[in-house]
């Protein structure tokens, strides 16, 4: 038996385990003999990049008193639930994103908007200064989450299955757009010119085939890991978002830990995080190549009249009212 199978094998029986904990009232993190079982949900495959990471650095890192469980491909908790999963006991670790918390807490808002964070150097400075310190807060006293670290995702670039040049947003007017279900994803969507079209993740690919919409935007690594280049022609390079998800924990499990505990999680989670970082910038710079060479066109449009757009009407939205006061000019001053 593989190793891959023996832990298939193995999580299948845990999560049945669980459901029978479950069914007699067991509400509280799992736990396999001495050690706390981490059941970790994420719409992302188990070749992803992410994933990878997780389940080797991160897992590796905590071994000695957490087992780390993963389900992949939205097989145990759908996409946008995770969170409400782990609010109700049920669940003890996601990837969540900026989009889903601000869902319940609008601050969170002002990390959806795009071309604010500028890279991914920017995105991490801007996490570990006071800035992120704030925002983790609020999710813990708002929502009991821990959020352990922010992850480079990649930058999102526009990726269409329609022949038609878009050099700035008025060419992707009545463009169906895939972006995910919220509020702050739509919004985004929108902001870029399209005509935004909530859709599952796990969708997006038969939808691409089949013209139900006609592109979806996404980081390059993820576009290569669901083969959506198989059903598109084209990726227009608008780095309209540099992309971030949040490792999050439940908080009740967090404050079980012991101080050393806690320490190894922050560790283990800091040296994966760096680890998927720099193999999303490394992919990244090595796809534009492949992609041409599947047949797509690749290309950078009028970025700064995307840019312009975008801001403007991130500013005038409803959104912007929820921001902390000054948080914009704290964030651009961050270098």
């Amino acid at each position: 038996m593989s190793d891959i199978t023996t832990r298939r094998v193995f999580a299948g029986a845990a999560a049945a385990a669980l459901l029978m904990g479950a069914a007699l009232g067991f509400t509280g993190p799992a736990r396999a003999a001495d050690k706390i079982v981490l059941r970790f949900s994420t719409p992302a495959s188990e070749t992803d990049n992410r994933s990878t990471g997780l389940e080797t650095i991160f897992a590796e890192g905590i071994k000695d008193f957490a087992t780390f469980e993963p389900h992949y491909n939205a097989t145990l908790f759908k996409q946008g639930t995770e969170l409400a999963a782990i609010q109700r006991d049920n669940l003890e670790m996601c990837i969540t994103s900026a989009q889903e918390l601000a869902k319940q807490i609008p601050a969170w808002s002002i990390f959806t908007a795009g071309y604010l964070l500028r890279d991914a150097d920017h995105q991490q400075k801007v996490f570990n200064s006071d800035v992120g310190a704030e925002m983790y807060k609020m999710a813990e006293d708002q929502l009991g989450v821990k959020i352990l670290k922010v992850m480079y995702f990649g930058t999102r670039q526009l990726n269409l299955r329609t022949e038609k040049e878009i050099r700035t947003p008025d060419d992707l007017a009545g463009v169906k757009l895939r972006m995910p279900g919220t509020d702050a994803w739509q919004f985004l969507g929108k902001a870029l010119g399209a005509n935004p079209t909530p859709l599952a993740f796990t969708e997006v690919y038969t939808a691409l085939q089949t013209g139900a919409i006609d592109g979806q935007d996404n980081p390059l690594p993820t576009d290569k890991d669901k083969k959506f280049y198989e059903v598109t022609k084209q990726i227009v390079l608008t780095g309209h978002l540099a992309d971030m998800n949040f490792l999050a924990l439940s908080k009740k499990v967090w404050d079980g830990l012991t101080p050393a505990q806690q320490k190894t999680m922050m560790d283990a989670a800091q040296a994966a995080v760096d680890q998927i970082g720099k193999n999303q910038l490394a992919e990244e710079a090595e796809l534009v190549d492949f992609f041409k060479s599947q047949g797509l066109k690749v290309y950078t449009p009028d970025v700064a009249a995307f840019r312009s757009r975008v801001q403007k009407m991130y500013l005038e939205s409803e959104f912007s009212k929820d921001w902390p006061p000054g948080m914009v000019d704290r964030i651009n001053a961050i270098k």
